[in-house]
């Protein structure tokens, strides 16, 4: 951890309680990211980070269907899907 708060995004639909136990353990920040009950498309801040990580990951075939039985694995999987590709952007600036 760095010397400063580090922040964490979150949407509407996250157990509160939970996460705000594990922030404040962690020391982390929590901004909840809030749609203003307006109909149609809108585009709500920071969460396109997250869409950009869930298309990085449905590179990998594995990760496309839920193919593990254990939990274990399936975030094993996505520490190498997510490692290699922090090494491909790493290699190929």
């Amino acid at each position: 951890m760095t010397g400063q708060s580090d922040h964490l995004f979150a949407d509407g639909t996250n157990d509160r309680l939970k996460l705000m136990d594990k922030t404040t353990y962690l020391d982390f920040i929590v901004e909840i990211i809030h749609r203003d009950g307006t109909k149609g498309f809108e585009v709500l801040p920071r969460r396109w980070v997250v869409e950009r990580i869930f298309g990085w990951m449905t590179r990998w075939r594995r990760l496309v269907r839920d193919y593990e039985r254990r939990v274990d694995v399936s975030q094993a999987m996505i520490f190498f899907a997510l490692g290699a590709n922090l090494m491909r952007r790493n290699a190929h600036p």
